[in-house]
């Protein structure tokens, strides 16, 4: 094989990773992008039940950082934004990768075999250098338990019963008690869904607007994580997302509880709106269809601290 057959594959494998590195930056349209994510406290890892509304029930998270109790939501937040060591890995790749096909674009390639060879070598170490960051970052980020180094106490032993079955059963009456112990079940006023179909236009209208504040003030910390996301990623695509004329249809209550100090509610929902992808600088449509009304129907989880306000939660797509 000649030089030249390996600069133009090694040419070639430079725009296949810029194509793989443009692609996580496609736009999101409407608040959640279509997509499930958010918290729902102790069911965060359980569908939410089918209503008259979505007879089909809703589907699991694609993203989520569950938090069983309101304290955590810090940690959540945490969770859900980019660390520094994510963005230091993607402005290397990127620069890297610009400098690459920079010198594509101009004619110089990689500088022959011996450049390529010794960008390839540039970005292994690079490389390594990033996942030793990210292993200090993930062990940093790592709680500690609250008992490492402290003696077990004697006073929680029990002796196990010799029949299997005896012992499967304790252990799933200790669970259903648990359970029981974590949530139960509230009642809600007219108040109460007049301020969750007031969210849901709010909401709405605040991704619009790109409004930072009005976010942070009607979500939890983990929504705005993701929705910061989102708005990031159009931003960088150099598109905006405008949602307009939200009308809720029809709605109905899937679950209420109340757990450690916090209340949440579920509510199923199917609204219109009218949505459209716009270019920042031409003004011109990038997607969408301004003079079309959409309907959607999704599972809307809000969150309320004690003498607190409402807070969305969790998004979740119908089934």
């Amino acid at each position: 094989m000649s030089l030249i057959s390996i600069a133009r594959r090694g040419r070639a494998l430079a725009l296949v990773a810029g194509a793989l590195m443009i692609l996580p930056l496609a736009a999101e349209a409407r608040p959640g992008g279509g997509k499930s994510m958010g918290s729902r406290g102790s069911f965060s890892r359980q569908a939410p039940p089918p209503t008259a509304t979505t007879p089909g029930g809703g589907q699991q998270f694609q993203r989520s950082a569950p938090s069983m109790a309101a304290p955590a939501a810090g940690a959540a937040a945490q969770a859900a934004r980019p660390s520094f060591a994510r963005n230091l890995m993607m402005g290397i790749g990127a620069g890297l990768l610009g400098a690459g096909l920079f010198g594509l674009l101009s004619g110089a390639g990689f500088g022959g075999l011996s450049g390529f060879i010794g960008l390839l070598f540039q970005a292994a170490l690079i490389a390594g250098v990033i996942w030793l960051a990210l292993r200090f970052f993930r062990r940093r980020s790592e709680p500690q338990l609250a008992s490492a180094g402290a003696p077990l106490p004697r006073d929680g032993y029990r002796p196990e019963p010799a029949d299997a079955s005896a012992r499967m059963g304790m252990m799933g009456a200790a669970g259903a008690a648990t359970a029981a112990a974590q949530t139960q079940p509230i009642e809600l006023q007219s108040a109460d869904f007049n301020a969750f179909e007031r969210l849901l236009g709010e909401v709405n209208a605040a991704y619009s607007n790109e409004d930072e504040p009005g976010l942070r003030q009607r979500v939890t910390p983990e929504m705005f994580g993701y929705f910061d996301e989102d708005l990031t990623a159009n931003v960088r695509r150099g598109v905006v997302d405008r949602v307009s004329d939200v009308k809720l249809l029809q709605g109905d209550l899937s679950q209420a509880w109340h757990e450690n100090g916090s209340d949440f509610a579920t509510v199923a929902m199917r609204f219109s709106l009218i949505n459209a992808m716009y270019d920042r600088k031409t003004g011109q449509i990038v997607e969408g269809d301004p003079n079309k009304t959409q309907e959607v129907q999704e599972y809307w989880t809000f969150q309320r601290a004690p003498r607190g306000d409402w807070k969305l939660s969790a998004i979740q797509q119908a089934a």
